[in-house]
């Protein structure tokens, strides 16, 4: 290892320590892991300046804007009616109906953030009709969000496998990979997060937030009833912005600018006042999102990344089983997607595992299988993906919380995981 990613490592465990310990508020943390990682060369400015205007962080703060501007229309209300109506008010099962409704949107699209971002308004309305506190709900739609994504042969399932398929093509194996590779290997994990979700999330999760959820702390009463046509307006508006994050390749526009679009016609139609767009903007969330992006970008830069790689196939040797295959690309990308973006975790390790089951002979499927999988447990931090912050937000979680949270579901899934695709798809 050379000083940079002494540095480098340093300033992570710096700022890894004080999320643990909440003493300083998330963002100013974050932006002080950036301003270090610039005096000590780790990152350029430019890093830093591109973070900030980074279109995920943009997508974090549009999106956010957009599901409270959702959620000043009658829409989620109307749908908590219908869950009310037929559940027959019984919480539970109204509970059970918005986890349901994520594991079909995460299933469809392409996008974990884009599913939560989709139910995490209703299960704000679901939480507020029975009066439970939004911090026992968020959490766990989060992690079916994040968790269901890429199982069924559906949406995410798809394309990830195509891009898998095509490495694999252009490392010279035999076999295949499809979206049924992914549905077979990782099939069982619906129910078990489902039931964790269900049984064991309520029992773990704050009984109030740890952190303010800004846009519960305003009094709704001072709020003036939206007219008809901003009612309607507003839900066309948030349902137009997520059909076009699906079919944003389609139509040749960025997804960033589709949301800040949405968000500026929000306003325009009377959905949201200047004012409570300008209050929705969640700064510290987006803070933090930037000081993680850029401890992202510093590990690549360092070249820290490609050093853990390097570790990998060290630590593999000659005496190579199945078993330790598999808990390599478990839980090597399990660690890195709580530093980094998952989808880079997925793209960076697919060919590391390739090349090593080239090496021994080995069927790379499983390892495939798994690396996605551990890539998609991906909720201990905000860095992996831009849904973590958006649910921090809603819920009023702080890091801390999210770790204590994560700590049995995250377990189940690495134990069972490296043992299910083990019998399913050996490696020899």
């Amino acid at each position: 290892m050379n000083t940079q990613m002494v540095l480098c490592l340093c300033i992570f465990l710096f700022m890894l320590v004080s999320f643990l310990l909440g003493k300083i508020p998330l963002g100013a943390t974050a932006s002080c892991v950036a301003i270090l990682l610039t005096l000590t060369k780790c990152v350029e400015a430019e890093d830093v300046l591109a973070s900030i205007g980074n279109s995920n962080t943009v997508i974090i703060a549009t999106m956010i804007v957009l599901a409270a501007g959702l959620g000043r229309t009658s829409f989620p209300s109307k749908i908590t009616q219908g869950i009310r109506k037929i559940t027959k008010g019984n919480y539970k099962l109204a509970y059970l109906g918005v986890l349901l409704i994520g594991l079909a949107l995460t299933s469809m699209i392409a996008s974990p953030m884009a599913a939560y971002a989709i139910a995490f308004p209703i299960m704000d309305v679901v939480c507020d009709e029975f009066d439970v506190p939004r911090s026992k709900g968020q959490f766990p739609l989060l992690v079916i969000c994040i968790g269901c994504c890429a199982i069924l042969p559906l949406g995410a399932s798809i394309s990830q496998a195509a891009v898998f398929n095509g490495f694999m093509e252009n490392y010279g194996f035999t076999q295949s990979f499809t979206a049924m590779d992914f549905c077979k290997g990782r099939l069982p994990f619906i129910l078990i997060i489902l039931l964790w979700a269900y049984f064991i999330a309520p029992k773990i999760t704050p009984d109030k937030p740890v952190v303010a959820i800004d846009s519960s702390q305003g009094n709704k009463k001072e709020q003036k009833p939206l007219t008809k046509s901003a009612d309607i307006l507003g839900v066309i508006i948030f349902f137009a912005v997520i059909f076009g994050y699906i079919f944003s390749k389609k139509i040749g526009v960025a997804t960033w600018l589709i949301s800040f679009a949405g968000v500026i016609l929000m306003v325009i139609f009377g959905t949201l006042s200047k004012k409570e767009a300008i209050a929705s903007i969640p700064v510290d969330i987006c803070l933090l999102f930037v000081g993680a992006n850029t401890m992202a970008k510093a590990l690549v830069a360092t070249g820290t990344a490609d050093y853990v790689g390097t570790v990998i196939t060290n630590v593999v040797g000659n005496g190579v089983s199945t078993v330790m295959l598999h808990t390599i690309f478990f839980i090597v990308p399990f660690i890195l997607t709580q530093i980094m973006q998952n989808q880079s975790v997925m793209n960076v390790f697919a060919p590391i595992a390739l090349l090593t089951c080239s090496a021994f002979g080995a069927d790379p499927r499983g390892c495939l299988i798994l690396i996605a999988s551990g890539s998609l447990t991906a909720f201990m931090t905000p860095a992996a993906t831009a849904a973590v912050p958006m649910c921090m937000s809603a819920g009023g979680y702080d890091v801390k919380s999210l770790f204590k949270m994560s700590g049995i579901i995250a377990t189940l899934l690495a134990v069972g995981y490296i043992a299910y695709v083990s019998m399913v798809y050996p490696a020899f």
